[in-house]
């Protein structure tokens, strides 16, 4: 098989029909590359200049197993998992629900890695393909970064339900909440973009005012005490930031 160079000249298959898997898939086609899949594990896979597993972290090493006999190239999307059963790695830096367009790779982080130079500027050509911005993580570090994406988006999440949360408790619908706090959101992190969370912070702890973050633990105990641990810890962490601009 030919080294992996411009769209046109290199096969793709994709293993794993999953949220990225189909995304991914729409992608490369759309980028130009001639791409099989997204195929379901079971499936005969054919003989391709790149296989690219799509498939949950705790079977990639079965995958690429299977997968290893037809490719010159087996690549991973995980960001947690290393390169032992794969040449190359690209995790793109985004959320995916398994709709999205291909132009949701535009402009994104991709985090790659490659167990040789060759493998690299694949994953590396393959992010640019995609309209994302690769930049290299190794496996002593994939962890921790992962773990920084994870904060960043799912555990992110759990802060905006319990201030949905706190919102409906206060008497105001679930859908309105949402709608309201959204700029709110959106405005906080433009400004930790641009500024740092440090520069960022306002509210009663950023002014020294616990009489008003006592009041809210107060509400928070008294109509959503399963929240009171998760705002305790948060109120530390933003009095930690605040200590920490002075």
């Amino acid at each position: 098989m030919k080294t992996p160079s411009e769209p046109f000249d290199t096969t793709v298959t994709i293993i794993g029909a999953g949220r990225l898997g189909g995304v991914l898939t729409r992608a490369l086609r759309g980028a130009g590359f001639a791409v099989t899949g997204p195929l379901h594990r079971e499936e005969e896979v054919p003989a391709s200049d790149i296989v690219f597993l799509c498939v949950p972290d705790a079977e990639i090493a079965a995958a690429a197993l299977t997968a290893r006999p037809h490719a010159r190239l087996l690549g991973h999307v995980s960001g947690a998992t290393g390169l032992d059963d794969v040449d190359f790695s690209i995790h793109p830096l985004q959320t995916f629900t398994g709709g999205e367009t291909p132009d949701v790779f535009h402009g994104i982080g991709a985090a790659v890695a490659g167990r040789t130079a060759e493998a690299e500027k694949t994953a590396v050509h393959l992010a640019e393909a995609l309209g994302a911005r690769p930049f290299h993580v190794d496996d002593e570090h994939r962890a921790g970064y992962h773990a920084a994406a994870s904060i960043a988006s799912n555990l992110l999440l759990v802060v905006l339900d319990a201030a949905e949360q706190a919102a409906v408790a206060a008497g105001i619908r679930s859908d309105q909440a949402r709608e309201l706090l959204a700029p709110l959101v959106t405005r906080t992190v433009e400004n930790w973009v641009a500024k740092g969370a440090h520069a960022a912070l306002t509210g009663p702890i950023a002014r020294g005012d616990e009489q008003t973050v006592r009041r809210q633990r107060d509400a928070i105990s008294q109509q959503n005490p399963v929240l009171l641990r998760l705002f305790d810890q948060l109120t530390d962490g933003a009095r930690a930031l605040a200590r920490a601009q002075n």
